[in-house]
C-alpha cells in the first residue's frame, strides 16, 4: 500500500477498505489529492477480493472541501487511463469500479469535494453535515461533475437552485433533495454505514459488479459533458468577475480556518461592495 499525503487507507480485511481524508487544516482538495486519487483507484481495481470502500474524514468539521483556489495554476493537466483529463477520469473510474464506494459524511462537503463525493455510489450524512457548490457566487461554475450528477439526483430545478444559489444546504434538506441517501443523528452514522458496508462486503463480487454495471447504464453522465464543464471552469478563472471575487474572498478568509470557511454559504451571499 502506498504512502499517501492527504488521506490514509486502512485495510480492514481483503473485502473492506477505509479511506480517511486528512488534509489539514480544512480538508481542501489540492493538486496532490488529484494526483493520488487515481493511484488509489488503480489499487482498488487491482484488489481482486475488494468489495467495499468507505470514505470518511479525520476532521469532523470538513469531510472534503472545495479546491485550493490559490493553486489553480498547478491543477494536473494530464490524461488518465480513460483518455480524459485526470479530474474527469478519476470521477468516471470511481463510478465504474466493480467495488462499492460509500461516503460517510461529517462536516462540510463543497465544490470539487462535493463532486468527487457525487461520483461515489452512496452518501450517508450526519445531521451536522453541510453541502454546497459555491462556484457560481465565486465567479466560476462547477467543473468537476456537479453540473452533470446533480440534475440526475435532484432534478433540473433543484440542481439549478443548488448551483446558482452557491449556498450551504443542511443534511436534512440534502436528504429531501436526493443529494444523500440518508441523513441521521451523528451518533447513529457509524453504525449505519459500517453495518451496510460489512453486509455488502460479505456478498459475491460478481453480483456486486453486475448490479453496478447495469444501474450505471442509465445513471452516469457522459465523460464528454464533464470535460465541457471542466474546460469552462478552468477558463473561468481568467474572467474579470472571477478575479475580483477571488480577491475579495481571500481577503475575507477563504482557504483559511475561520468563520468564512465555516459559513461560506452566508459569506458568498453578502454584497461585494463598491
Amino acid at each position: 500500500m502506498s504512502q499517501w499525503t492527504h488521506f490514509s487507507v486502512l485495510v480492514e480485511d481483503s473485502s473492506l477498505w477505509r479511506v480517511t481524508f486528512d488534509s489539514p487544516p480544512i480538508n481542501m482538495v489540492t493538486p496532490e489529492i488529484l494526483l493520488e486519487l487515481p493511484e488509489l483507484i488503480d489499487q482498488m481495481t487491482a484488489a481482486r477480493e475488494l468489495r467495499v470502500v468507505v470514505f470518511e474524514s479525520a476532521n469532523p468539521d470538513y469531510f472534503l472541501n472545495h479546491y485550493d483556489t490559490s493553486r489553480v495554476a498547478e491543477t494536473p493537466k494530464g490524461l488518465g487511463p480513460t483518455g480524459y483529463p485526470l479530474t474527469v477520469d478519476t470521477s468516471i473510474r470511481l463510478s465504474l469500479l466493480p467495488v462499492v464506494s460509500i461516503a460517510k459524511i461529517r462536516g462540510r462537503v463543497r465544490g470539487i469535494g462535493s463532486e468527487l463525493t457525487l461520483a461515489m455510489d452512496m452518501r450517508f450524512a450526519s445531521e451536522r453535515a453541510l453541502f454546497g457548490q459555491p462556484e457560481t457566487a465565486s465567479g466560476n461554475l462547477p467543473g468537476g461533475g456537479g453540473l452533470e450528477h446533480l440534475p440526475r439526483l435532484l432534478g433540473r430545478a433543484r440542481a439549478l437552485e443548488v448551483a446558482l444559489s452557491s449556498d450551504d444546504y443542511p443534511a436534512d434538506l440534502a436528504e429531501r433533495y436526493g443529494w444523500v441517501n440518508r441523513a441521521v443523528d451523528d451518533n447513529a452514522l457509524d453504525s449505519l454505514v459500517d453495518t451496510l458496508a460489512r453486509r455488502i462486503a460479505s456478498y459475491d463480487k460478481e453480483s456486486i459488479a453486475a448490479v453496478k454495471q447495469q444501474i450505471n447504464r442509465h445513471t452516469l453522465p457522459s465523460p464528454e459533458d464533464m470535460v465541457s464543464s471542466l474546460d469552462i471552469y478552468l477558463e473561468s478563472f481568467n474572467w474579470p468577475g472571477s478575479r475580483r471575487r477571488r480577491e475579495v474572498a481571500l481577503a475575507a478568509g477563504r482557504n483559511e480556518p475561520g468563520d468564512y470557511e465555516l459559513r461560506m454559504g452566508y459569506h458568498l451571499g453578502q454584497p461585494l461592495g463598491p
